[in-house]
């Protein structure tokens, strides 16, 4: 990806120089079309295109953004009713991620997530125990982190 990047920004000052412009405009230009020469020859490189990767990252953002949001109302809702019936806890969050800034990224976005917090992670990297201010369904809680950061991680790594 750091290839791509740095080939598309080659290509653009080129461009700048094979045009004898030198203003952003013509930059523009030629970081567009080396975007189109990178897109055309996109098989001969190892990884995917790196526009799908950047594309991924702003997603899992916005991701981020939306669950930050929702916690932050739940983690409200949960303090401000009069009865205290929440139901802490404490669950094993088997995970498919492999490499260590992976799960670190996992890891760290759990853990801003208010209302939850990675407490440890197994020695074998597969299990995190993930404490929860309130869980009344630890199958589900399982799924909805699964589904939506590790899935986006996954989309942003491979």
């Amino acid at each position: 990806m750091a290839f791509q990047i740095l080939l598309n920004f080659f290509m653009a000052f080129v461009w700048m120089f094979l045009s004898v412009s030198f203003t952003s405009q013509s930059f523009i230009i030629g970081f567009l079309l080396g975007l189109l020469v990178i897109f055309a020859f996109r098989r001969f490189f190892s990884s995917r295109f790196y526009l799908l990767r950047v594309a991924a990252v702003i997603s899992l953002f916005f991701l981020f953004m939306k669950e930050l949001i929702l916690a932050n109302i739940a983690v409200l809702k949960t303090i401000l009713k009069p009865k205290m019936d929440f139901q802490p806890g404490i669950f094993a969050l088997p995970t498919e991620l492999k490499t260590d800034w992976e799960i670190t990224l996992l890891a760290n976005l759990i853990t801003l997530t208010p209302g939850t917090l990675v407490m440890d992670v197994s020695y074998d990297n597969k299990i995190l125990y993930v404490h929860a201010i309130d869980i009344p369904d630890v199958d589900e809680a399982i799924n909805e982190i699964k589904d939506s950061f590790e899935k986006a991680i996954m989309e942003v790594s491979r």
